[in-house]
């Protein structure tokens, strides 16, 4: 199992490698000492994570703050030194909160603990994912992003569309608001209902009630006439026309 620390005492997370790896199937293939550090990673390379080992109290903030930027879908062990966060811990993803100073005994237990819950049948399976199979709602509501040192919400109804520009994705409303979103197109896409939301090209995915017309351009494409401005120009790929042209119809 892939392990990614996220601490920012050097000391401790050395001792939290070696402990962790002292565990067979365990290995850690990430360090991380900050907030800032941790979200473009989390973001970049979640699907390769199987256990989040976070320091709540990071030199640039709460690691509480890393789940308002990236969608956490496997689990976390939480390691502090402050015991009020247990009851926020548990909300996020927690599986065990840990105590410092804290004994190797007591990361060998959470180690058996996650294993347990999730690698019991030779896979991981987290939490989140199992909580939406049994019921929560089928596509994402909601999208957080940062703005002026605010974390803001955003809901897919005010969604116009979401677009690559140089490497990061960003939210645009139907206001013609802008604003990063620390996730993966594909993510977006398989988050967002497919009924409102369709991958134009290779950019970008757009929210159906954001199109206001359509117009043919060079070489069979189509170009999307939107209320807002764009850096990038809303064209659908030629190999795209036809089934969008049926999504717009039909859904």
């Amino acid at each position: 199992m892939n392990v990614v620390i996220v601490e920012d005492e050097l000391h401790t997370s050395q001792m939290l490698c070696e402990i962790i790896e002292r565990n067979e199937g365990f290995v850690v293939t990430k360090r991380l000492e900050s907030v800032v550090e941790a979200v473009p990673y989390l973001a970049d390379n979640l699907d390769t994570i199987d256990l989040l080992f976070f320091d709540i109290q990071l030199a640039d903030g709460k690691s509480f703050e890393i789940l308002k930027h990236v969608d956490i879908t496997v689990p976390v062990i939480f390691c502090t030194a402050y015991e009020e966060f247990s009851m926020e811990a548990i909300q996020n993803n927690g599986i065990n909160y840990i105590l410092k100073p804290f004994r190797e005994s007591e990361i060998i237990t959470a180690l058996e603990k996650y294993k347990k819950l999730f690698a019991g049948n030779g896979h991981t399976k987290t939490a989140a994912v199992q909580l939406q199979q049994i019921g929560a709602p089928s596509y994402q509501q909601n999208f957080l992003t940062q703005f002026r040192g605010q974390t803001l919400i955003k809901n897919i109804h005010e969604v116009a569309l979401f677009c690559i520009e140089y490497e990061t994705v960003y939210l645009y409303t139907l206001k013609g608001e802008r604003f990063p979103i620390y996730k993966k197109i594909d993510y977006l896409e398989s988050v967002c209902d497919p009924v409102m939301f369709f991958r134009i090209n290779r950019k970008m995915l757009v929210h159906k009630t954001a199109i206001k017309a359509i117009e043919p351009i060079e070489n069979r494409k189509v170009a999307l006439i939107l209320p807002i401005k764009t850096t990038f120009s809303p064209i659908v790929s030629r190999l795209k026309v036809s089934s969008f042209k049926k999504w717009l119809i039909n859904g």
